[in-house]
């Protein structure tokens, strides 16, 4: 029996919902790990070697039945595997030892007003006044958020944000560059294609750095929660808001994942311990605002 449109939607909705807060989640596994004194290229390189295989399966399954992969499709993939999972991960795992979890996900959630301005820079996209207006509220927000935390934490927040931002804007540029191969491939079988090439860089990044016997010297719980990142807060979510997306449209579904940074926020106060004041909560709120004021001109369209 097939379901109603009404039931689609419903379906849709928890999708998007369900896979924010498995991304919300990210940061707070990840700032749980540091606590048992393991490092960032450790971290990353567990959490993807638990991801690996399902990537892989999720790249040879949306591959069924369509033309092999060319070079020039592995090369794409490898790029944009290594710009928007590899480096971009790398960037956020090392910026989330100096700033909350709080601040990391407000800063990820910037990656709209990046994606806007890249187009203008690279392709000369129109900017429009609404997406000036949107773009300038929800960096007050990150300021707000920032100059608080900087007062509190110290200087090291400010080498955080720029390694967060910098994943943000690494991310940002795998979207830009990926518009066409996601028709061309598919999204489901490019996110699995680039999601593996980073998988094995983050593997390869920690056989390089780092002797293979640390593993055998880390904590339990430091494996578990690896493995809690990999499949609730990696190919989880993704997977979920691909399904999203089919069932509601990505516009509904980036409205409906902007719950992140509220789910972000109340986590790392009530597991980490992360202070909740005013100045945490307005800027949480300003760059909701700006990202949904950015969201309005594309549904509209």
């Amino acid at each position: 029996m097939n379901a109603g449109p009404a039931a689609i939607r419903r379906a849709g909705l928890a999708l998007a919902v369900f896979g924010a807060i498995g991304f919300a989640g990210k940061a707070i596994i990840i700032k749980l790990a540091y606590r048992h004194g393991v490092d960032a290229v450790t971290l990353l390189a567990l959490r993807m070697a638990c991801a690996l295989p399902l990537f892989a399966a999720l790249a040879w399954w949306a591959g069924r039945g369509r033309p092999a992969l060319t070079g020039r499709d592995w090369r794409v993939a490898a790029t944009l595997g290594f710009l928007g999972y590899y480096l971009a991960s790398f960037l956020d795992f090392v910026g989330l030892q100096y700033v909350t979890a709080s601040l990391e996900r407000l800063i990820l959630y910037l990656n709209p007003t990046v994606v806007v301005v890249l187009g203008w820079l690279l392709h000369r996209q129109r900017v429009s006044r609404g997406q000036l207006l949107a773009l300038g509220v929800s960096y007050c927000g990150i300021l707000v958020a920032f100059a608080h935390e900087i007062r509190i934490e110290g200087s090291h927040v400010a080498l955080g944000s720029a390694l967060v931002f910098a994943s943000t804007l690494s991310y940002s540029l795998y979207l830009v560059l990926s518009g066409q191969e996601v028709r061309r491939l598919g999204a489901l079988r490019l996110t699995g294609l680039a999601s593996t090439v980073a998988c094995v860089l983050c593997v390869l990044q920690f056989l390089v750095l780092r002797p293979v016997d640390t593993l055998w010297a880390l904590a339990p719980a430091v494996w578990w929660l690896s493995l809690l990142n990999a499949l609730l807060c990696t190919v989880a979510p993704v997977l979920m808001v691909m399904m999203a997306v089919e069932r509601i449209g990505a516009a509904t579904a980036a409205q409906a994942g902007m719950i992140g940074p509220v789910v972000t926020l109340l986590m790392g106060v009530a597991l980490l311990g992360e202070p909740l004041t005013v100045w945490v909560v307005a800027g949480t709120a300003l760059v909701l605002v700006g990202v949904a004021l950015l969201a309005r001109r594309p549904a509209s369209r």
